[in-house]
């Protein structure tokens, strides 16, 4: 069967000359959050990450259906896995970053927040970026042509320095995260990376530069004590990074051809069930594996007490049904609603001429949706949060086992005692989220960009009943259990 036309971000041609531009903040109020999910840079963004995690899936071999032979998966540290040229030099500018926290060790002064420290780390890498990327990247990209005396570097260096955290507030999130995807997003348009291979070049960037960085993050967080950028405590799927769950979930899914949709249901033969996120015995085992794994391993060096306790969305999400594929399309709907669709997470996002503030011309008109309809003005600084992991990962059982809710009638939204929570003024049905508004329609999620729909085609896998069973939460993803 002939391979399935799966979206790939588009590189300019090679010796076309191209404008470059400094790359500018646009998302300042709320309701600009809402143009961004209309933008070319939107776009580019969704297209990019899908077109690494569907590269994470294993594959079958060359006769697909032949029992003899063994699926084959993508582990860290695989050899299975080739480095191109571009991918082993970003594996040697990071660990040129890496070497830098040597010069800088932390302060060992009192504080109460991050270390003052990272501003000197972050002031040696911004002084020496210029030559750093002349020595780690290819020349084609720094002899790019360009049409004005803006050049590649001014954008490369934004997305880049963007990516490790917050001098001034000594913090480190999703949107630091989503800035190095946006480095790596500008290099495969201007043709650095090899886009003629089939899924290889994709595992490259994924194995050999994304799970180095997120490495280098850690020990950033781990020496100056960064703290979470724009975190909801407990309520949120992780304090500092998403893509790790995102791929790694990719990495236990059932095998499939190039000629297969990307499966929304079902996992690998060996892949270990999604509740031994749990046991700190099999973490320990899979997170030199996994990315999945080893952002959960992360969280166990940094925090302490039950799983369910600390970190009860992903606790909640190991309880799924329908496999790790089945998690894995969940997780692509709530980067979108939690990390795209939030204000506190992209309105430090840079827009230049690689990722675009203009608008997409394929794109479906904007909905308002809960995400969108809740977002802060000038005048009203507080990000309002309705958790949104119940409809992201709905028909799984995605819930806390014994848990429960307690919701008024005329209230579609759970209770929380979190903080920050803040019910919208709206009205609607009793559903868990409202379908309508008087005249605004709200969706469940906020839009992907306009791809083909995905179908599943494997069947799907259970999961075992947790052996410690927690007291009742008001977790906003916590609903009754009728035994």
């Amino acid at each position: 069967m002939p391979a399935i036309n799966v979206p790939k971000l588009s590189s300019i041609e090679d010796g076309e000359a191209h404008t470059f531009a400094t790359p500018l903040k646009r998302i300042n109020e709320g309701h600009d959050v809402s143009r961004f999910l209309a933008t070319k840079a939107y776009r580019d963004i969704m297209v990019f990450a899908l077109q690494l995690n569907r590269a994470m899936f294993p594959r079958h071999g060359p006769k697909p259906g032949d029992q003899t032979q063994k699926a084959q998966s993508w582990e860290i540290g695989s050899h299975h896995v080739s480095f191109s040229a571009v991918v082993r030099q970003l594996r040697d500018l990071l660990t040129a970053l890496d070497s830098i926290i040597d010069e800088v060790p932390p302060d060992p002064g009192p504080r109460r927040f991050g270390n003052v420290s990272f501003r000197r780390w972050y002031e040696l890498v911004e002084a020496r970026l210029p030559s750093l990327l002349e020595q780690y990247l290819p020349v084609k990209i720094l002899s790019f042509k360009k049409t004005s005396s803006i050049g590649v570097q001014a954008e490369l260096k934004s997305y880049l320095l963007g990516a490790f955290g917050s001098p001034q507030r000594l913090d480190y999130g999703t949107g630091h995260e989503l800035s190095f995807l946006a480095f790596l997003g500008c290099i495969w348009k201007l043709g650095g990376f090899d886009s003629s291979s089939s899924g290889n070049e994709e595992r490259g960037i994924v194995l050999g530069i994304i799970e180095p960085y997120l490495e280098l993050v850690r020990r950033l967080i781990k020496s100056y004590t960064l703290e979470p950028a724009g975190s909801h405590g407990v309520w949120g799927l992780d304090d500092h990074s998403f893509l790790p769950y995102l791929f790694g979930s990719a990495q236990y899914g059932p095998a499939i051809s190039e000629s297969d949709e990307t499966p929304v249901e079902g996992s690998s033969a060996n892949a270990p069930d999604p509740a031994d996120v749990t046991k700190a015995a099999a973490v320990q085992g899979e997170r030199r594996k996994n990315m999945y794994f080893a952002a959960i391993g992360f969280i166990y060096d940094v925090k302490k007490g039950p799983f369910w306790e600390h970190s009860p969305i992903l606790y909640d999400i190991s309880g799924v049904r329908g496999g790790w594929a089945k998690i894995n399309k969940g997780m692509i709907k709530m980067y979108v609603a939690e990390v795209l669709s939030k204000f506190p997470v992209v309105q430090h996002f840079y827009f230049g001429s690689l990722f675009s503030w203009d608008e997409d011309p394929d794109a479906l008109p904007p909905q308002a949706t809960i995400h969108t309809s809740t977002q802060p003005t000038r005048s009203q600084p507080t990000d309002p949060v309705v958790r949104s992991s119940q409809i992201l990962f709905q028909n799984g059982s995605t819930e806390a086992p014994s848990t429960s809710r307690t919701t008024a009638a005329s209230s579609p939204f759970v209770g929380t005692a979190a903080p920050w929570a803040k019910q919208p003024a709206v009205t609607s049905p009793t559903s868990a989220f409202p379908s309508r508004t008087e005249h605004v329609k709200i969706s469940q999620t906020p839009r992907l960009p306009n791809f083909s729909s995905q179908r599943s085609t494997h069947a799907t896998t259970g999961r075992q009943a947790a052996a410690d069973v927690p007291p009742p939460t008001k977790a906003p993803w916590a609903k009754g259990h009728n035994g």
